[in-house]
């Protein structure tokens, strides 16, 4: 049950991360800022987690696993059930600062725990089962807080964020066992060629990946046809398409070994890219043609990181998980930052040259892997 309480964990705080998009339009209004101000306060997350995952391995590496997460979701509880009290701007923004912090200690021990507590031979499942919960926190966590924000206004969506860390809190004390993993490490001494060449692949990966993923909606728009309503349908298939990558991804790295199911992954994530290119210099596309290609895209991008996360431990060693698994956390962000600029450039010429770039990064972080 213990994987139960890491699960609820990932969930609580992925959506906490991704829900406060659906609510952008209500908060700058209702504070008096610009959409783009709004819109900061996810820059300023991503960006604190980027920087705060390695420096929380470091500072906080000797510290009781349970212990730790359960301080830290007490914070990202707090800063999320004061949020209904808050009449700025600045005083959101710093709530979304310390949310960050907790996030930036939780996510990376949670993934360090599934490894370390895992039975031999079953690290791969254990991580695609964290990384399922995160995928979940898209399709079931963003839709939730974003109707919970147009029904009661838009600090409830915050309090059910905060409500989503108490249910992982009182999980993590009732299923999980007093555990320090050995010789703690900070992220610093894990800088050897092996890993930097996975943390290459990851910020390649998650480029493309992202490229595509921050302009899907513009690219279905003109490849099939695709509004907002049936948008909205289309992610949760695509969600649970996800959710079954991430969980066949565990079996494939058990079995296979995580370089063959990178390999296996990036392989079928680029061949979809490719096939959904060549979709946009036929469109317009069927819908249902569109919907396989969705749920193929999806799958294979939520595979690629149980994926990375185990080759990047078999190169650092699981005696150094958690500085392992922040150093590969803040370097999805970066990856993350990189490839919606990219997509920005490309949508701007062509929507249909974001699945190709998105093929390209996939081949690239595939012989960057070799």
């Amino acid at each position: 049950m213990y994987l139960v309480a890491l699960t609820l964990a990932a969930f609580a705080v992925q959506t906490d991360d991704f829900v406060i998009i659906g609510v952008l339009p209500a908060i700058a209004d209702d504070l008096g800022v610009s959409a783009g101000a709004a819109g900061q306060l996810v820059t300023v997350f991503t960006l604190v987690y980027a920087l705060a995952a390695p420096l929380s391995a470091a500072l906080l590496g000797r510290v009781d696993r349970r212990t730790l997460l359960v301080g830290a979701l007490l914070v990202f509880c707090a800063a999320n059930f004061v949020v209904p009290l808050v009449d700025s701007y600045p005083l959101l923004m710093a709530l979304r600062v310390i949310a960050a912090l907790a996030a930036a200690t939780v996510l990376p021990a949670v993934l360090a725990l599934a490894t370390h507590l895992a039975p031999e031979g079953a690290t791969g499942r254990h991580l695609a089962t964290v990384m399922a919960g995160m995928t979940g926190a898209i399709v079931l966590g963003v839709p939730a807080g974003t109707w919970t924000g147009a029904a009661f206004g838009w600090r409830a969506t915050f309090v059910l964020g905060g409500a989503l860390g108490a249910l992982a809190l009182l999980a993590l004390l009732v299923w999980l066992p007093r555990t320090t993993l050995d010789r703690p490490s900070s992220p610093r001494g894990l800088l050897t060629g092996p890993v930097l060449r996975v943390l290459a692949v990851t910020v390649v990966a998650v480029a493309g990946n992202l490229a595509f993923q921050t302009y899907l909606a513009t690219f279905l728009a003109g490849l099939a046809g695709v509004t907002p309503a049936v948008l909205g349908v289309l992610l949760v298939v695509a969600g649970l398409g996800g959710i079954a990558g991430a969980r066949l991804a565990g079996t494939v790295i058990d079995a296979w070994g995580p370089r063959r199911a990178f390999a296996a992954a990036a392989t079928a994530f680029a061949a979809v890219m490719v096939i959904f290119a060549a979709c946009w210099g036929l469109r317009p596309a069927p819908l249902w043609l569109t919907v396989v290609l969705l749920v193929g895209w999806s799958a294979a991008a939520w595979a690629v990181p149980p994926a990375i996360q185990a080759l990047m431990l078999a190169r650092a060693g699981h005696e150094h998980a958690t500085a392992a698994m922040a150093v590969v956390s803040s370097t999805v962000y970066v990856g993350a930052a990189a490839g919606g600029a990219a997509g920005g450039l490309l949508v701007g010429v062509s929507p249909g040259a974001v699945p190709v770039f998105a093929a390209a990064c996939a081949l690239a972080a595939l012989a960057l892997r070799s």
